[in-house]
């Protein structure tokens, strides 16, 4: 997802999970042909070299999981600050969690 009425969508009329590495916010919406996850952090985590460091590893986290994510589902990852230190596999772990928790 990259348009910000995505998001704003997904904000008002979704769910909201919380996790220690990152606020997830589910909606599901029929028709729709796979599933779309947007990734946000703010300024307060840190400069842009930060910020897209922690992107990109909840983007490789999802990329592993994603196929287990039914395709009617947007979700937006809210970035924390623990994402950037914590271990890739216990990311990893957390992002398996959500999907599941989505797909139930």
């Amino acid at each position: 997802m990259l348009r910000r009425s995505d998001f704003q969508s997904v904000y008002e009329h979704g769910f909201r999970v919380p996790g220690p590495f990152f606020v997830a916010f589910c909606f599901a919406k029929e028709a729709q042909p796979r599933a779309r996850v947007g990734f946000a952090a703010s300024r307060a985590l840190g400069g842009s070299v930060v910020r897209n460091r922690i992107r990109r590893r909840l983007r490789e986290a999802v990329r592993l999981n994603l196929e287990k994510l039914g395709p009617r589902w947007n979700v937006v990852l809210q970035a924390r600050k623990a994402a950037l230190t914590a271990d890739f596999s216990d990311l990893n772990r957390e992002i398996q969690r959500l999907f599941s928790r989505c797909g139930a």
